[in-house]
């Protein structure tokens, strides 16, 4: 049983991967890009989610893979909702939605402190809690500032699915690189290598935030309208 929900979760890993890179370079808004991007929300949120029960059943490093797994689920379902069309229920389903990375972000800050005055398992290191507690503060931080001033339209819906969707492929390409070596011959196992897949999300991220967020310029960008249709936004 453990084997097999493994291999179903290293499966969606990898599907989700690769879908994650199709959407991240496709033309955004375009049918390749919605048809990669959402084959990449429900691979990722299966991956996620099996994840964290495997680490809970089987006790794999549970105070790091289960909240990891909550966030990365998290992400890709709020980027997926930040530019789908709102209705009645969008709002509580954003409030819902907070409650996790807010969880998220208590525990894993407050474990990191612990682990800095010696809780925890030998060899544990704090970074990991405080990084990942942080990304969840300032995700908590940006669905509260959504919810207060309400829909967000143009530029910062934009940048919302953007950095969701980027920041969950980056969770599971550094899982990636970093399980990978494990099943690598010594040869094989070069740093600078591995860390390629993470340095190109990283990178083409971060222009695209520039782009969209600092310059105010979503030309040339195609997303999807109301009516299905395809739509060029003008900055």
């Amino acid at each position: 049983m453990r084997m097999m929900l493994l291999s179903v979760h290293v499966v969606a890993a990898s599907l989700g991967i690769v879908t994650g890179f199709v959407a991240l370079y496709a033309a955004k808004g375009a049918r390749l890009h919605r048809r990669s991007g959402r084959l990449f929300v429900y691979t990722m949120v299966t991956m996620a989610i099996l994840g964290a029960a495997i680490a809970g059943v089987w006790q794999m490093s549970p105070a790091t893979n289960i909240p990891v797994g909550l966030l990365t689920a998290y992400l890709v379902i709020t980027a997926l909702t930040a530019v789908l069309p709102r209705d009645a229920v969008s709002r509580s389903l954003d409030v819902g939605l907070m409650l996790v990375p807010a969880g998220v972000s208590v525990f894993m800050l407050t474990f990191g402190v612990e682990v800095l005055n010696g809780g925890g398992r030998p060899g544990m290191r704090a970074f990991p809690f405080f990084m990942f507690g942080t990304i969840a503060l300032l995700a908590s931080a940006g669905d509260l500032r959504m919810i207060r001033t309400g829909v967000l339209t143009g530029a910062p819906r934009i940048a919302r699915h953007l950095w969701r969707m980027s920041l969950a492929l980056l969770i599971a390409s550094l899982s990636f690189s970093v399980q990978l070596p494990k099943y690598l011959p010594k040869s094989l196992r070069i740093p600078s290598l591995l860390a390629v897949p993470l340095l190109a999300v990283f990178v083409t991220m971060l222009y695209w935030l520039w782009r969209v967020r600092f310059r105010r310029s979503v030309r040339g960008l195609v997303v999807p309208t109301r009516r299905g249709a395809l739509a060029t936004e003008a900055a």
